[in-house]
């Protein structure tokens, strides 16, 4: 597949191009600064442009027959870049005929809310991360109006080192007692596989610890 990937410079975008490529794609990584995309591989192109830009996204579309959505604001807590880059990429993609796609959003939105602890209901998105966790709100919503074959992946927080326990794919909104916390290799690992799968197709499903 010809997959085209936004926020490829972020630290789940750098490690699910890599993951797409070792699965045999052909991957095109979008950013501002695509150079600093260290992989360098045959099947790897590199496109400048800004995600919130439509005409960036849509001369970037054609030719893909996928596309996943990583987008992230690093630092920034009240960046609006999730939902509103999302919405860019699902314009282009209906208008280029392109219908797969693969957006990270987060563990905890919408109808997963229950399967957070009191530290993450009330702490982090219910005050330190709240604008963040509406974004991510909105960015599903977006989705599912879309009328794509899209997939919403909700991942817990991200650790460079491997979780106690293991991971659990397609976490039901009924668990309790999760340690919501997953290894980003195996967020980009899981991404990279069902971005070609026709497995979750027009639904969430969760994946934590």
């Amino acid at each position: 597949m010809n997959v085209i990937v936004f926020g490829a410079t972020g630290t789940i975008g750098r490690l699910a191009v890599e993951q797409l490529l070792a699965a045999g794609h052909s991957v095109t990584a979008f950013a501002r600064h695509p150079e600093r995309l260290a992989t360098d591989h045959p099947a790897l192109a590199r496109v400048a442009g800004d995600a919130l830009r439509a005409a960036d996204v849509a001369a970037a579309m054609p030719g893909h027959d996928a596309a996943l959505v990583v987008l992230g604001a690093g630092a920034a807590r009240r960046s609006t870049i999730r939902s509103e880059g999302t919405l860019t990429v699902i314009r282009a993609m209906q208008q280029a005929g392109i219908r797969r796609l693969v957006v990270q959003s987060t563990l905890g939105a919408r109808d997963s809310w229950g399967t957070l602890n009191f530290w993450w209901k009330r702490v982090m998105f219910g005050a330190l991360l709240a604008p963040v966790f509406r974004d991510h709100e909105l960015q599903e919503r977006l989705v599912e109006a879309s009328g794509l074959d899209w997939t919403i992946v909700r991942p817990g927080a991200f650790t460079d080192a491997p979780t106690i326990r293991p991971l659990i794919e397609d976490v039901p909104n009924s668990a309790r007692g999760l340690d919501l916390k997953i290894n980003r290799a195996d967020l980009a690992a899981f991404l990279a596989r069902i971005v070609g799968e026709g497995a979750y197709l027009r639904r969430a499903v969760g994946l934590s610890s």
